[in-house]
């Protein structure tokens, strides 16, 4: 009797050390599907309206000053909003915070289902700032729950937000066709949001539940730019900003004045995008081999200095061969935010890298696109541009060396 009551006992023990084990899978899996989720998130909100700006501006009759304020808003957002993520993880941790950022999302985009000049505003500024916010914490996300990972979940939310941005922009056009209307159109992205909001809040309440050490020591980011490390990758993410959102907003432009129709030339765009998912893939994989940090950082920033180069000296119906490596190119963006991911010794420390990087480089990032316009209404051509487009490029290979020599402990 004694014996039996022992052993059973004993099973309820073994059952109690072993139950919290398959739980604690869901929500690594969950944390998973989140990361997924966020990815896609992160540029659908942009590119769905990219896409309809001209329905937009046609329906609701703003003005050319409007016209050009609404691009130029999330990288505005994510350069101040994504200034103060650091100081809303200290409060309340990352995992909150991104959840914070989730809700933000997912009203501001149900603003912009109202069909007025005001409320597409300010549905884009608040949408923008929760982008913002999850641009920062992400990749302090990923250190924090995937610390063995951070290659692999880095590849998991690039990939996915590439996957976004392409299938938001073939969509949209279409739904709001469907819908017969492009603030519908537009606003409809919300459900996505609040899809991933749901999936988020487990991963939220099960970091309540414990205390992480070092999440609430203060690391300020504008200290980090008296490190040798705080200003390579801050002049890096910066500098592959300029050069990415460049060619995001010229290329078609650049092509059409070669003599293609605007339909191919944003065929060329496309395929570029769709390059970069693939080449994230390869990137990653070769960054995580044993010294493959180094190799992927060359690889993706020559890919896109030959590009340019190619843009420059080829005509436009070749515009094949720049596509392609310019989409290989744009791959460097996950190759520096698995850099952040593994800056300093805890998750405070990385959430004001990325903040630091994140909110000067997509500031000055801004400028890329407007110094080339400059460039083009001075010389009245594409040459004097592209040759800077060039000049750019080939900064980011020396930084990428440099940078990569002394993060070759992460690589």
């Amino acid at each position: 009797m004694s014996s039996a009551l022992h052993t059973s006992k004993a099973s309820q023990a073994d059952h109690s050390i072993q139950a919290p084990h398959p739980r604690k899978r869901l929500v690594a899996v969950v944390g998973i599907l989140a990361v997924a989720l966020v990815g896609l998130n992160l540029r659908a909100g942009i590119s769905s309206a990219s896409a309809l700006f001209h329905d937009l501006q046609l329906v609701l009759g703003y003005g050319t000053f409007t016209a050009a304020l609404l691009p130029s808003i999330p990288t505005l957002c994510f350069a101040v909003a994504g200034a103060g993520t650091s100081w809303l993880v200290r409060r309340v941790g990352v995992e909150k915070a991104i959840a914070l950022a989730l809700a933000t999302l997912t009203v501001g985009l149900a603003l912009r289902a109202v069909p007025s000049v005001g409320m597409l505003v300010l549905g884009t500024v608040v949408s923008m700032s929760g982008l913002a916010v999850c641009n920062v914490a992400m990749p302090s996300f990923i250190r924090e729950h995937y610390a063995s990972k951070t290659t692999t979940m880095t590849g998991v939310y690039t990939i996915t937000m590439s996957l976004g941005a392409t299938i938001s922009a073939a969509v949209s056009v279409p739904l709001a066709l469907q819908l017969d209307s492009p603030s519908l159109g537009l606003a409809a992205w919300s459900l996505l949001s609040v899809v991933t909001l749901i999936a988020f809040i487990p991963v939220a309440l099960a970091a309540h539940r414990r205390q992480v050490i070092g999440r609430g020591m203060r690391s300020s980011p504008w200290v980090l730019l008296k490190t040798r490390q705080g200003l390579l990758i801050t002049a890096f993410f910066t500098i592959q900003a300029i050069a990415a959102y460049s060619i995001i907003s010229w290329l078609p432009t650049i092509l059409i004045a070669g003599g293609l129709d605007p339909t191919t030339a944003g065929l060329f765009l496309g395929l570029a995008q769709v390059v970069t998912v693939g080449g994230n893939v390869a990137l990653l994989a070769l960054a995580g081999r044993p010294g493959g940090l180094r190799r992927a950082f060359m690889v993706a920033s020559g890919s896109y200095l030959l590009g340019a180069v190619a843009l420059l000296v080829l005509p436009a119906q070749a515009a094949v061969a720049p596509a392609l490596l310019l989409g290989l190119g744009f791959g460097v963006f996950s190759l520096v935010l698995v850099v952040i991911s593994r800056s300093g010794n805890t998750t405070a420390e990385a959430t004001a890298m990325s903040t630091l990087a994140q909110s000067v480089g997509y500031l000055v990032g801004t400028m890329g696109p407007f110094g080339m316009g400059l460039a083009h209404s001075l010389s009245g051509g594409w040459t004097l541009p592209l040759i800077l487009l060039v000049a750019v490029a080939a900064v980011q290979v020396v930084l990428a060396w440099l940078l990569t020599a002394t993060g070759r402990k992460s690589s």
